[in-house]
C-alpha cells in the first residue's frame, strides 16, 4: 500500500546523505517535499504540519547540522516522529477482571468486518486461547453463516439465534461462554453502507448490554479520507478503543493508516495484509515506520515464517537433505508454504535496503506461481522420479500449467542444480562433521 510514499521518502533520504554537510535550507527543501509526499498519500493534512513541525523542530537543531552523517540524522528523526504519529508502540487486547472478556467489532459494510472477526479468531487461538464468534448481525442477508462457515475453517464455535435481536444473541452469547470457558467473545456486529442514527443506537445498545473491554472498528484502508471521516463519526458515538486496519495489502495510498491514530487518538490494534484467514497481524508502529522508510521489517518477516512453516515438515526436510533423497515433492511443499507467508512482493519488502514494490534484481514475484502450476500440473509418481519425465509428458505438463516447455525445461533444470549444491554441501559436511550445517533435533 506504501509503495509509492515509500519509493519518494526514499529518494528524498537519498539526496540528503548525498550531502557532507546540510543547511537550513536543504532541509526545507527536503521537508516541503516530504510533506507533498504525505499529501499525495492522502494523509491528513492537519497530521502533516504537525508531524513536519515537530521534525523541523529537530532537524535543524545543532546536533544535526553539526553532525558528520546530517542526512542520516534525519532519517533517524523522522522515523522516530513517524513511530510516534502511528502510536509509538503496539497495543495488545484488553482482557475483563471476570472473563469472559467482550471484543466489539463495528464498521461499515464492505469494510470487512466479518472476515475480520474470524481472522481475529484464527488468532487468538493460535495463541492458545479458545474464543467464540458471535453473529449478532441481524441485518444484513447470511451475515451469520457466512461467519459460521468461516469459523468452521478454523475450528472456532460461532453462536446465532435467528430469532433474536443483535443485543439478546450478543446477551446470550456471553452467558455461553461463561458457562463453557471459551474467551474472549467476538461480537460481529451490524453494519450499513452509511452511517445512521439507527445503526449507532443499536451499537449503543449492543456495548452498554456487554460492556465490552474492545470496541474495535473496522476499517477499509483503501477508501482513503472517507475512512477517516467514518473513525471519527464512530468514536464520537462508541468512545472506541482501537481500530483493525483491512486490506493493507491493496495499491491506495494509504493515508488513513498513518492519520487515525493522531486524529482520534486511539491506537490500531491489527492490520489485515491479505485474503487468507491468517493474514491479520497485530500493529507494530516501529515495525510499520521502518518498512514505509525502506528500512525493512525483519521480525515480521520471522514471525510469517514461524506461522506458517511446519517445524516438524522442517525437520524432516533436513532429513531428505541429509539422506540425498530431496525431491520435487518436497520443492512443491516447500513453495506452498513460502506461498503461505505471503506475496512473494510483500515478503522481499520486509528485507531492508530493497526499493518499495522491487524483489530485488530480475526477481519476478508471478515465476512462483508459474513454477507451483509446473509442478501441481505433475503426477506425484513424476515429482518424486524427475527422471521419467520424457517429452512427451513435459509438453502435457506445460500444456495443463499453462506455460511452456521451456518453462517446464528450466525449472527441471534449476532442481538439478539446487541437487548438485545439496551434494556438494552434504560432501564437504561429511569431512568436517555435518551437525553445524544441517542441525535436526
Amino acid at each position: 500500500m506504501f509503495h509509492r510514499l515509500s519509493d519518494r521518502l526514499q529518494g528524498i533520504f537519498a539526496k540528503l546523505r548525498a550531502y557532507g554537510k546540510l543547511t537550513e535550507e536543504q532541509i526545507a527543501t527536503a521537508l516541503r517535499e516530504i510533506r507533498l509526499a504525505l499529501l499525495e498519500a492522502d494523509v491528513h493534512y492537519g497530521v502533516v504540519r504537525d508531524f513536519l513541525d515537530r521534525v523541523r523542530e529537530r532537524a535543524i537543531g545543532r546536533d544535526v547540522l553539526q553532525s558528520l552523517t546530517p542526512g542520516q540524522q534525519v532519517v533517524k528523526i523522522v522515523f522516530e516522529e513517524l513511530t510516534l504519529l502511528l502510536g509509538g508502540k503496539g497495543s495488545n487486547l484488553a482482557s475483563a477482571a471476570r472473563p469472559p472478556s467482550v471484543v466489539m467489532l463495528v464498521g461499515l459494510q464492505g469494510s470487512g468486518k466479518t472476515t475480520t472477526a474470524a481472522k481475529l479468531a484464527a488468532h487468538l487461538k493460535r495463541q492458545g486461547r479458545m474464543p467464540l464468534l458471535v453473529a449478532a448481525d441481524t441485518r444484513r442477508p447470511a451475515a451469520a453463516e457466512q461467519l459460521r462457515v468461516l469459523g468452521e475453517k478454523i475450528g472456532v464455535e460461532t453462536f446465532i439465534d435467528p430469532r433474536a435481536s443483535a443485543l439478546g444473541i450478543s446477551q446470550e452469547a456471553v452467558e455461553y461462554a461463561r458457562a463453557r470457558g471459551l474467551e474472549p467473545v467476538l461480537v460481529d456486529t451490524g453494519g450499513r453502507l452509511h452511517i445512521d442514527d439507527d445503526l449507532m443506537a443499536e451499537l449503543r445498545a449492543v456495548k452498554e448490554g456487554v460492556c465490552p473491554v474492545e470496541t474495535l472498528l473496522v476499517l477499509d484502508a483503501m477508501t482513503g479520507q472517507d475512512a477517516l471521516n467514518a473513525a471519527t463519526t464512530f468514536h464520537n458515538a462508541l468512545d472506541l478503543s482501537g481500530f483493525i486496519l483491512t486490506k493493507l495489502d491493496g495499491d491506495a495510498r494509504g493515508g488513513a493508516a498513518l492519520s487515525v491514530r493522531a486524529v482520534t487518538g486511539r491506537p490500531i490494534k491489527f492490520i489485515g495484509v491479505g485474503e487468507r484467514l491468517e493474514a491479520l497481524e497485530p500493529f507494530h508502529p516501529e515495525r510499520m515506520a521502518s518498512r514505509i522508510l525502506g528500512m525493512g521489517d525483519i521480525l515480521s518477516l520471522v514471525e510469517r515464517a514461524e506461522t506458517a512453516v511446519d517445524r516438524a515438515r522442517a525437520e524432516e526436510l533436513a532429513r531428505k537433505i541429509q539422506r540425498d533423497t530431496y525431491t520435487l515433492e518436497d520443492f512443491r511443499e516447500q513453495l506452498t508454504q513460502v506461498r503461505r507467508m505471503g506475496s512473494f512482493e510483500e515478503l522481499m519488502e520486509m528485507l531492508p535496503g530493497l526499493p518499495a514494490g522491487l524483489g530485488g534484481p530480475g526477481v519476478d514475484g508471478k515465476a512462483l506461481s508459474r513454477m507451483e502450476a509446473i509442478l501441481n500440473s505433475m503426477t506425484r509418481k513424476e515429482r518424486r522420479e524427475p527422471g521419467i519425465l520424457t517429452g512427451s509428458r513435459r509438453q502435457r505438463i506445460a500444456k495443463g500449467s499453462g506455460t511452456s516447455v521451456t518453462e517446464v525445461n528450466k525449472l527441471l533444470r534449476q532442481f538439478q542444480q539446487t541437487q548438485r549444491l545439496m551434494r556438494q554441501v552434504l560432501h564437504a559436511g561429511k569431512k568436517g562433521g555435518t551437525r553445524g550445517i544441517f542441525p535436526v533435533g
